[in-house]
Parts: structure tokens; C-alpha cells; sequence
């Protein structure tokens, strides 16, 4: 479907790239793209503008050209660019001129015969079902110790039920747990940034969870965040439960997000809803959901309840 309204009417073929690229800033917001995609689109627009000639005209732009700065961005810039940060370039280098093709402002598409590179990165490390298990155990361990710590378990329960992130979970603060009902307490994850509102959400907990949360409330009498922490301290604290457990592995924030959403995945819950939890956008749900489905290919945990 043909778009006009979205390119100011000056803009033809005889137009500087540099220019336009601001008017298809505008486009992409009104598209509803992530703010991640927009701000890495626009960055990757204005590496080819910068790499042009200033008064190159958008219509002159050749196929040849995008080719030559495709290439100066691997070996002649100076500057390391990944297979991942290569194809997204391209992608959007291509959305950008395609966009600009179908509604008529040049007459030709560039890009259209650019090859598109496919990068398939590395599975990320998800904890096994046993793994899962021990980490939870020694977790569990700390709250009935001699001197009674429930601070590592609703960590680590936490980030294995709702698969937050790890800036989620350090700006989670108390009025954003909601205990009124007590058979079905829910966690607000909340943003600041208007541009961010699309990442908040309304997350179940569990009655037990609840129950280690007030021994901790206790234990640490935290005034406002939950988590009155640096990064760094509460990575620490993972590392040491799964270092205890006996893991191989380098337990983390990701890993937990991961190995919730592998879970979720393989009880067959609705690809939608695992989406909606792990608040993410549809563009980066297409490679989030294409590692989940490799990972459940090649590997055949059962699920184990976080509240046991």
C-alpha cells in the first residue's frame, strides 16, 4: 500500500540521503518499531550518509556503492562489525530504499539486489531440569540455615518464574509487588521512559514466594526498591548459589530469563503470552522465538515448578 503522507512532499529523487533520513525516523515511530530498532536503523542510515558524498542525490545512489560500503564496514572502517551488526545494517538498508521505491520517490530500488546476510547466533546456556532443581534446593537451603537468609531464593525464584531482566529486577520496588490478594499476587514491572511503556507488564507470583518475601521483608527491611543492590552484588550472589549447587555452568540474570522462557515454550503456552511476559517487541520476538525452538529441538528437559 503506497504511503505518501509518511515522506515530506519535497523529498524526490534529486534529495541528499542525509535529510531523509530524519523524515523516516518520523515513518518508523508511526510504524510502532521498537525504540531499540529505531535508534539502531537510524545509527546504521547515518554511517552511509557519513560514507557518501554530502550532496549525493538519493536517486543516484547505485546498488554498486551500498555494496562498496557494505564492505569498508568489514574491512576498511576500522572498526569491528559483527555478522549480527552487519545484517541488521542491510536489513536496514533495504527497509530504508524499499520504503522509498514503493512510494515513487526514486525510480529504482538499490538495495533490492543487496545480499541479505542470515546470522545465526549461539544458543544461550539455559539451566537443565536437575540443574534447575539444585540451585533452587541450595537457595532454598538459606532460608533455614542457622542464621535464616531468604534474600538468595526470592532472587533466584523470582528471576525463574517471571524471566525478568536484570535492570527490570533492580528497579522493582515494593509498591510494584501487589499482595492484596493473597491467592494470586502479581508483580508491576514499571518504566520511567514513556517510550518504554510497551515493556511493562502485570506478572503472577506464587503464594509461596509471597511467603519467602515477607521472611525477607524481615530479614532486610528494605525501604524502598526490593533489591537495594548493585548489579554486580546481586551477579555475585547467583554465582555463589550456582557454584554451591555444583553448575558447571555461570549462573546469571540470563540465564534464568532463558530457562524460564525455554519452560514456558515447552509447556506449550501460547507463543503470544510468553512474549507479552518476557516484554519484548514482535520484531525481537522473531529470533527470540527461533532460539527457544532450537533450543527445545536439541534439548528435552520437563518442566519443574518453581514453587515446589
Amino acid at each position: 500500500m503506497s504511503d505518501y503522507s509518511k515522506i515530506p512532499s519535497h523529498v524526490n529523487a534529486q534529495t541528499p540521503l542525509a535529510p531523509i533520513i530524519r523524515a523516516w525516523e518520523i515513518y518508523l515511530w508511526d510504524q510502532g518499531k521498537s525504540p531499540y530498532t529505531i535508534k539502531s536503523f537510524l545509527s546504521d542510515l547515518s554511517l552511509l550518509a557519513a560514507y557518501l558524498p554530502p550532496d549525493r542525490a538519493v536517486g543516484e545512489i547505485t546498488t554498486r556503492e551500498l555494496n562498496n560500503f557494505l564492505a569498508w564496514l568489514q574491512h576498511g572502517r576500522g572498526v569491528p562489525c559483527s555478522p549480527k551488526s552487519l545484517a541488521r545494517r542491510i536489513t536496514a538498508i533495504k527497509a530504508f530504499f524499499r520504503w522509498l521505491h514503493q512510494n515513487g520517490r526514486i525510480a529504482a530500488d538499490p538495495a533490492e539486489k543487496v545480499i541479505q546476510y542470515s546470522v545465526i547466533s549461539p544458543l544461550p546456556q539455559v539451566l537443565t531440569p536437575e540443574e534447575e532443581q539444585k540451585v533452587l534446593e541450595v537457595a532454598e537451603s538459606h532460608r533455614h540455615a542457622r542464621k535464616p537468609d531468604a534474600r538468595p531464593y526470592i532472587l533466584l525464584s523470582l528471576l525463574l518464574y517471571t524471566g525478568i531482566k536484570k535492570g527490570e529486577c533492580l528497579n522493582i520496588h515494593r509498591n510494584h509487588i501487589d499482595t492484596s490478594n493473597p491467592e494470586a499476587p502479581f508483580l508491576f514491572i514499571r518504566y520511567s521512559n514513556p517510550r518504554n511503556r510497551y515493556k511493562e507488564r502485570k506478572l503472577p507470583l506464587t503464594p509461596a514466594w509471597i511467603e519467602a518475601y515477607h521472611e525477607y521483608l524481615e530479614q532486610y527491611q528494605p525501604r524502598d526498591t526490593v533489591f537495594p543492590w548493585s548489579a554486580r552484588r546481586l551477579e555475585y550472589l547467583l554465582e555463589d548459589i550456582g557454584e554451591e549447587a555444583g553448575l558447571t555452568k555461570h549462573l546469571s540474570f540470563d540465564m534464568c530469563r532463558w530457562t524460564c522462557a525455554l519452560r514456558d515454550w515447552q509447556s506449550g503456552m501460547e507463543q503470544e503470552q510468553i512474549r507479552q511476559k518476557l516484554g519484548i517487541s514482535k520484531i525481537q520476538w522473531r529470533e527470540i522465538s527461533m532460539k527457544l525452538q532450537r533450543l527445545a529441538d536439541s534439548i528435552t528437559p520437563s518442566p519443574i515448578p518453581v514453587d515446589s
